[in-house]
């Protein structure tokens, strides 16, 4: 089992060792630095974001249109999987309200071990420090690849980004930055032991759209990070699995509509 979850460990310690440093270093920072170094992780976080959504799309439909029929209309086929992921998603999670309730695990975990604080700065360190480390291509490849062939690589590397990170948000937000790596670790654990037991690994397909809708959730992430629009983001983190369902359902009603026939 260490072999499915040595990144995810690696991963935690660098989360938690960046929370701490950060927290260490917070009250010698004075205000209007803390706020424009949490600016600048907004603005990363928009990069982030578009490379996910945006990009990685463009990647995908570059490489299946010419690999399926009718190619011309490919990139609205995985668009309207995109935008469907991502409304029924949102949909799920508003109904199991899934914001209200992580934020409800926040209050908790503040009053537990940060001494019942300023308990709405606590959950928002926590949960924008939760979609960022959890949602992204590194994420997502780097589980899979922990969970298929026990190859740590990519979420070694995750971990020295998020280690940066972590100290940049802890020293702006607090203490519920160094409270995510329990969403870390449940989150990338959860991702890597169900790779490594599952029959046949995703699609890739499958895999790029999960990527891009986790872009288009880290841009919401970013609007709240910059303060210019407060979406309840935890809300949408069902949308980041339902490509690989609805392009099993489209292809079971419509072979080739959006895999290549021979997959």
């Amino acid at each position: 089992m260490w072999s499915v979850l040595n990144g995810t460990v690696v991963n935690v310690i660098a989360v938690a060792v960046g929370s701490l440093i950060g927290l260490s270093a917070s009250a010698r920072i004075p205000e209007r630095y803390r706020d424009i170094v949490l600016a600048s992780l907004g603005l990363v976080t928009v990069t982030l974001g578009v490379d996910a959504a945006v990009l990685r799309f463009a990647d995908l439909v570059a490489q299946f249109k010419p690999l399926v029929r009718a190619g011309e209309t490919y990139g609205a086929r995985a668009a309207m999987v995109t935008i469907g992921s991502l409304i029924i998603g949102a949909l799920l999670g508003t109904w199991w309200r899934l914001q209200d309730r992580i934020e409800s695990i926040g209050v908790l975990l503040n009053r537990r071990f940060a001494g019942g604080g300023d308990a709405q700065k606590f959950v928002e360190g926590f949960l924008t420090a939760s979609v960022i480390f959890c949602v992204g291509p590194l994420t997502l490849l780097g589980c899979l690849r922990n969970g298929l062939h026990g190859d740590p690589s990519y979420l070694y590397i995750k971990s020295l980004l998020d280690g940066f990170c972590s100290l940049a948000l802890a020293s702006t937000l607090g203490w519920g930055v160094f409270a995510s790596v329990l969403t870390v670790g449940l989150f990338q654990g959860g991702l890597a032991i169900a790779a490594h037991v599952a029959a046949e690994p995703l699609s890739e397909l499958g895999v790029g759209l999960m990527t891009a809708v986790g872009g288009l959730v880290l841009l919401a992430t970013a609007l709240v990070i910059l303060d210019i629009k407060k979406i309840p983001v935890a809300n949408m983190l069902p949308a980041i699995f339902l490509p690989p369902l609805i392009i099993g359902v489209a292809e079971w009603l419509s072979p080739g509509l959006l895999l290549p026939v021979a997959q």
